[in-house]
């Protein structure tokens, strides 16, 4: 439980130090137009930073919670270690690979181009929703095998685990969704890059938390 917890303290720490490198050129006594020519961001961007850095401290909490749990339920006599897909790799696979099309996106954001935009975009979308897919075909592996909620405590740590962190990815995939339509519409490409770079943020804090609960489901 000591390295779950200092995993997670890291996460937040990261976030924290993004958040505060987002916000100390930001001046808000000064107007939008204003505050762009000095920072490059407006106030607007600066509360869309803070609404998510404060949405992704109480997920961190969240998730520090179940992990604990699930630390301290695998002491008690009834707990029988379970054998995990092996798809779950190759999931994992996929979120890297949705996280790493992100950033190039976030990067291409930069120059304004919608095309490469909207084609970064789109990757990470299908790497996104082949990681869900794949999640699914785990859950349909267990249940093939009999393995349900109630046969073991391991086995319903495993479904609580892998849904709370797949609706946030499906939370994330709305945002993406909302991202591809103002892209193809040729919207504001400054809004779209703001939405890009916090997409960037949520995918790689989803590829995080990924990689703690499947590191904490293997080692036990």
């Amino acid at each position: 439980m000591t390295i779950t917890l200092i995993f997670l303290a890291v996460i937040m720490a990261t976030l924290i130090f993004w958040l505060l490198r987002q916000t100390l050129n930001m001046q808000p006594w000064v107007s939008d137009a204003e505050a762009d020519a000095v920072s490059g961001k407006s106030l607007k961007s600066n509360a869309q930073t803070i609404g998510l850095t404060t949405f992704l401290a109480v997920a961190t909490s969240m998730f520090a919670l179940f992990a604990s749990a699930y630390t301290l339920r695998m002491t008690m006599p009834d707990w029988s270690p379970m054998n995990e897909p092996v798809v779950l790799w190759v999931n994992t696979g996929f979120l890297v690979l949705a996280s790493i099309a992100y950033q190039w996106t976030s990067s291409v954001a930069l120059k304004k181009n919608a095309k490469q935009i909207r084609l970064g975009l789109i990757t990470a979308g299908i790497f996104s929703i082949l990681f869900l897919v794949g999640q699914y075909s785990a859950w349909q592996q267990l249940i093939d095998k009999g393995m349900y909620v109630n046969t073991n405590p391991s086995i319903a740590f495993f479904y609580v685990l892998t849904a709370m962190h797949g609706l946030h990815l499906l939370g994330g995939l709305y945002v993406w969704g909302r991202s591809v339509i103002r892209v193809s519409k040729d919207t504001d490409i400054e809004s779209i890059r703001i939405s890009v770079d916090l997409c960037t943020v949520y995918w790689h804090f989803l590829l995080l938390v990924w990689a703690l609960l499947f590191s904490l489901m293997i080692s036990t």
